[in-house]
Formats: structure tokens, sequence, C-alpha cells
């Protein structure tokens, strides 16, 4: 038996990921010298967009706003049903992923990746949470409703895994993106259990990531973008799968795909970051004026930006009691910068016209551009000759 290995690297990939090391040491920067609430505020709402991300590709589509109530561990404000249920699974796995990344006593097994497994499908026993699949498995285009792959043997499973662990283990000198996106694609072609394969497969590549301690395992997560890209998600695994299990394949192109992911993912952060300060800074401007206290801010923001919030979460995350949290929303509903709706358990309060103007007022900037494009414009730039006249 014998895994997907990694592929040499190009000079091209080299210089991509040295791109990305470059905009995660900017990532890096940001986040120590902001202050905590901010930071606070963009792990959460990473953290929230890489859950929602990872379920859509499966078709459980949610809001932001049962994300982050999801995160917060409150009731849903519109999901029900299963998709409530995938979302709430999802996030104990992530949840764990978070606490594994500091644990010094880490290392792999398969026993964790069935414990990850079953913290996702816990709510339907007929998925099978935390057992190999005991047979066949296929992967069928509802579309067209024919088949894309085929797992390999289910005998062969478990052995498959306990390869793939030892290479987890192992003292690899690959980089770590490199090393993450081998994880995923191993775990995507062997395909062990009977359901949420793809969501354990990028659990797994950002619990790899996590282990690094670059910095924190939602900013290393590139399950955002693929929840933006999924049919080019789906058309690389197609283009190196093949039909089944064929762990002699190239596997290049998924590496290159996954640095690209990761590249315009790290753009993103940085930016939102960017963006999400400017935000923070001028609402904060503003409770100061009204005289709201500072402990106002995080929700004001999270309003500005169009989410729905309750008041137990304004008391739980300020330890204040019933009585402040009340007073503090009162007046911000007086003055117009919130807008209750309900009664009583069902209230909630949204941001007003005049405070959702101020995060209107800024734009998150684009996707970056595809970083081996880059790389190979500077190249060009650099090894053309100068035109006579001009300093190049």
């Amino acid at each position: 038996m014998t895994i997907y290995m990694p592929p040499k690297l190009t000079a091209e990939d080299e210089a991509v990921i040295a791109l990305i090391d470059e905009q995660r040491q900017r990532l890096r920067y940001h986040i120590a010298n902001t202050p905590n609430r901010w930071s606070g505020l963009l792990r959460r709402n990473s953290m929230a967009r890489a859950i929602q991300g990872s379920n859509s590709i499966e078709g459980y589509h949610a809001t932001m706003d049962d994300v982050v109530a999801a995160i917060e561990d409150e009731e849903p404000m519109d999901a029900t049903g299963e998709t409530w249920r995938e979302i709430v699974g999802y996030r104990n796995a992530m949840t764990y992923i978070l606490q594994l990344s500091e644990d010094e006593h880490f290392e792999f097994h398969a026993q964790l990746l069935r414990s990850l497994h079953f913290m996702m499908m816990q709510h339907s026993l007929k998925k099978m949470p935390g057992r190999w699949r005991p047979g066949d498995i296929y992967v069928v285009n509802e579309a067209t409703e024919q088949r894309v792959y085929e797992g390999p043997d289910a005998g062969i499973v478990p052995g498959l895994i306990d390869e793939l662990v030892r290479y987890l283990n192992s003292g690899s000198d690959c980089h770590v993106l490199v090393k993450a996106a081998m994880a995923h694609l191993n775990f995507t072609m062997i395909h062990p259990f009977k359901d949420g394969n793809g969501r354990m497969a990028r659990a797994l590549q950002t619990l790899v990531l996590s282990r690094e301690g670059a910095v924190s395992p939602v900013f290393s997560s590139i399950e955002e973008w693929l929840g933006r890209n999924t049919p080019a998600y789906y058309q690389i695994l197609a283009e190196v799968g093949q039909g089944s299990w064929q762990p002699k394949n190239d596997p290049h192109p998924w590496v290159q795909f996954c640095l690209t992911a990761h590249f315009q993912q790290a753009h993103t952060l940085v930016k939102r970051n960017n963006w999400l300060s400017k935000v923070y800074e001028e609402v904060s401007a503003v409770a100061r004026t009204l005289k709201l206290p500072e402990r106002a801010d995080v929700l004001l923001v999270d309003a500005a930006f169009g989410l729905r919030l309750r008041a137990g979460r304004y008391r739980e995350e300020n330890e204040i009691s019933d009585v402040v949290a009340s007073r503090d929303l009162r007046k911000m509903v007086d003055l117009e910068l919130l807008m209750p709706h309900g009664e009583k358990r069902g209230r909630y309060y949204t941001g007003s016209a005049k405070l959702r103007e101020v995060a209107a007022k800024h734009k998150m900037p684009g996707q970056a551009e595809n970083p081996y494009t880059l790389i190979r414009s500077r190249s060009d730039t650099a090894s053309s000759p100068l035109i006579p006249g001009l300093v190049g």
C-alpha cells in the first residue's frame, strides 16, 4: 500500500510559498498590534466564514447570523433541522482543533480522526459517526447522476489511514502548506467514512496547519476560499483522482491549487483586517461621542455589518447583569443606533440605517491576483530589456 506523496516543487511553487509567508507575516503583525476586542472580532468572523464555507460545499447553507450563533452557543436565527445540526457538529470539531493546536502532547492517530468525525456526525447514527465505512463508496455528480469517483476497497481503508497518520507524524521536510494539502488530498481520495469525508478532509488540512503555530488555525484555513470556489475545487479533485484510487497520479496540480487558495485567502484576511479596523475605529468614535461604554463597541460593529444581535450574547460577552445589558441596549435604541425586533425571548436587534452607513462607506477589496500569474509577470518584467531613454 502507498498513498499520494508530495510532488517535487518548482521554482515558481517556492516563489508562491514565499509570497504566502510574506502575507501571513503581515497578518501576524496586524493581529499582534490590534486591540483584543478587535482581533477577537476578526477571529470569530474568520471561524464563522470557515464553518459556513465548508458546509456550503456540501449543500448546507447557513447565514452568518446562524453560524455566529452556533459559535456563541446560542439558538439559531433561521437554520432548522439538519442544516443546524451539521453547523453545530462542524463547530464542535473546529473548536477541538483550536484546542489541539496548543497541545504540547499532540500526535496524529487514527482514533483522533474517528473522534473528529463523531463530533461532526453524531446527530445522525445513519451516517455511522466515528466508524470506517463497511463497504464500497461512490461520489456522484448530482446534476448528471454520474459516478465521478470510486473510493478504494473498504478492506484497505484502515491500512491507508495508518499510512497517512505515519506520514503526518513523520519529520517530513516539505513545507507545512504542502503537507497539509497532501493530507487533504489523501483523506478525500481514501473516503474512509460513509458521509462527511469532504468536511473531514478540510478540517484535517486546517489541523495540520494549526500544528505549525505560525498563526491561529482560523487564519490558516482555506475553507472560506473553497466555499467561494467550489466548482474549481471539485474540478481539480476530479482531475487528480481520475475516477478511482490511483495514488501514482501526479498531485502537483492539486498542490498548486491549494497554494493559490492560501495566497488569496491570506490576502483577503489582511485586507479584511484593514477594512474591519476602519469600521471599528469609526464606530468606536461615534460611541464615545454619544457617551456609550466601550463594551458596546463590538456589538455596534456587528450591527454595522448587518448581523442580528441578542441581549444574552451582549450580557455574557461583557459579564454584566441583565439590568445593565437592558439599560445599554435601550440607550442604543434611543440614540437610533439599533432597531429592536420581536418581544421577550424572541427579541433581537439590528443596526439602524445610520449605523450601517458607517460600514457601507468602507468597501472590502476584491480577491487577489493568482499568485502564479503574479510571479510570472514579475519574472517577465525582470527579464525584459530596458527601453532606451527610460530609467528601470
